[in-house]
C-alpha cells in the first residue's frame, strides 16, 4: 500500500475520470508503477474514501444481500438479486453480488457433526407450519413434522427427540433465533457432555439466511407441496359462490388446518423420501451417508418426553412455555361428534392422497369441494 501512496494524486485523478479499480491498476502498471494490483487500488480508495455515487463497499453489499434474501427467499439468482438491489438504490456489479449470494457451500465433517433445524410458514394462514431437521454432513432429512402452529413441545418431541433417538447425539444444533426451539436448545445443552466432540458449543443460533444447509430445501418443499395447496385454497376463498368459506370463522379455520395439514404431510413425506434417496453430485446418496448414525447414541432415559422436559425447563429457568398452540378451537361438542364427522368424510373421500395428487397437477376443484363438504358436514352436527 505504501508503494502507491506517492501516486495518490494521480490515482485520485484516474478515479475522478471514472476509471474502475482494474483500469487504474492497468494504467499505473503501464507507467512502471509496481505493487498496484486491483486489490491494492481498492484498498487505497477505501482508505481515502473514494467511492462511486450509488455504489457500496463489500461490507455494505454483504449486509444488503442478506437483508434482501430475508425478503425474497433463497430462489433469487445473481441477475435477479442484482436487479432487486438496484431497485432499492443499492448498485453493484453482478460479479460482486454473486460472491455474496453464493458463499462457499458448508460441508459437515461427518454424520453427527451438525444438526440443522428450521421452520417453513408458507401455509401459516391456513394453519400449517412445517419443521424439519437435516444432518449437515449427508444432507439427509432426519426428522420432520407439520403442525397447526409452531410449538416448543411438538418440535422437541416430533423433530429433535425423534432425530436423536433414531440416529444419536449431534455435536451441534444449529437454528435461527425463533423461540420455538428453546426446548430443543435446553436439552442439547443438558446433554452437551455426551457429544462426540465437546470442544465447540452445543448449539448455535444464527439468522435464518445463514442456516444454509436446511434453508435450501424449502424451495423444493414450496414448489412440490406448499404452493399448489396454497393456490387451491386462495382460489376457493376468492370464489363468490362459496360463502361458507370465511377464513376468519373458527370452524372454517379448524377444518382448513386439519385437511391442509393432512395433505401437506402426504406431499412432504413423498418429497423427503425422494430427497433422501437422490444422488448428490460429488457426495453420494443421503440415505447411504447416514448409515450407522451419529458416533454417540443416546438412551431414552436421557431424553425424556416433551411434557417431562417442559416441566424441567420451567422449574429450572423460571420461564413458562406454551404447552398447546392452536390455530382454532376444536368446534366439536364431543369426541363422539368428532368421530362421526370423520367417518362421514372418510366415506366420501376414502383416499385423501388423491386430493393432493390433483392439486399438484393444477386440478384444484376436488380439494376445494372436499373442504366445503367437510365444513358443511360439521355445521350439520
Amino acid at each position: 500500500m505504501a508503494a502507491i501512496e506517492i501516486h495518490a494524486k494521480y490515482i485520485t485523478e484516474l478515479f475522478g475520470a471514472g476509471k474502475t479499480h482494474s483500469e487504474m491498476s492497468s494504467t499505473l502498471k503501464q507507467h512502471g508503477v509496481k505493487m498496484c494490483s486491483e486489490m491494492s487500488i481498492r484498498r487505497f480508495c477505501e482508505k481515502h474514501n473514494l467511492r462511486r455515487k450509488g455504489l457500496v463497499t463489500d461490507t455494505e453489499l454483504e449486509r444488503a444481500v442478506l437483508g434482501s434474501i430475508r425478503e425474497t427467499g433463497p430462489s433469487y439468482g445473481r441477475k435477479f438479486m442484482t436487479g432487486y438491489l438496484a431497485s432499492g438504490g443499492v448498485r453493484a456489479a453482478e460479479r460482486r453480488v454473486g460472491k455474496n449470494l453464493n458463499p462457499i457451500p458448508y460441508q459437515g465433517r461427518y454424520m453427527g457433526h451438525k444438526l440443522h433445524m428450521d421452520q417453513n410458514e408458507k401455509l401459516v394462514m391456513f394453519g400449517v407450519t412445517h419443521v424439519l431437521a437435516m444432518d449437515g454432513y449427508s444432507g439427509n432429512i432426519v426428522a420432520h413434522s407439520s403442525m397447526p402452529v409452531k410449538n416448543n413441545l411438538v418440535i422437541y418431541e416430533e423433530v429433535y427427540r425423534s432425530a436423536v433417538m433414531r440416529y444419536g447425539m449431534w455435536d451441534q444444533l444449529r437454528v435461527d433465533h425463533g423461540r420455538e426451539f428453546y426446548l430443543c436448545l435446553y436439552m442439547q445443552e443438558k446433554l452437551s457432555g455426551r457429544r462426540h466432540n465437546t470442544s465447540g458449543p452445543p448449539y448455535r443460533q444464527t439468522a435464518s439466511t445463514m442456516n444454509h444447509r436446511v434453508e435450501r430445501i424449502w424451495s423444493e418443499v414450496n414448489q412440490r407441496v406448499n404452493y399448489p395447496l396454497k393456490e387451491a385454497l386462495i382460489q376457493l376463498i376468492q370464489l363468490q359462490d362459496h360463502e361458507q368459506i370465511d377464513i376468519e370463522d373458527a370452524l372454517t379455520k379448524y377444518c382448513t388446518s386439519n385437511l391442509t395439514r393432512t395433505l401437506s404431510e402426504i406431499g412432504l413425506c413423498r418429497m423427503i423420501q425422494a430427497w433422501n434417496a437422490h444422488r448428490v453430485p460429488g457426495r453420494g446418496i443421503p440415505n447411504d451417508l447416514v448409515a450407522g448414525g451419529c458416533p454417540v447414541k443416546i438412551t431414552e432415559a436421557l431424553l425424556p418426553s416433551a411434557s417431562i422436559v417442559a416441566n424441567m425447563y420451567e422449574a429450572e429457568l423460571g420461564s413458562s412455555l406454551t404447552w398447546a398452540s392452536e390455530f382454532a378451537n376444536d368446534p366439536f361438542p364431543s369426541e363422539e361428534d368428532k368421530c362421526h364427522v370423520e367417518e362421514m368424510f372418510a366415506h366420501q373421500y376414502p383416499d385423501v392422497s388423491v386430493l393432493f395428487n390433483d392439486a399438484v397437477n393444477a386440478n384444484y376443484i376436488p380439494l376445494q369441494n372436499a373442504l366445503c363438504n367437510l365444513i358443511v358436514t360439521r355445521r350439520q352436527i
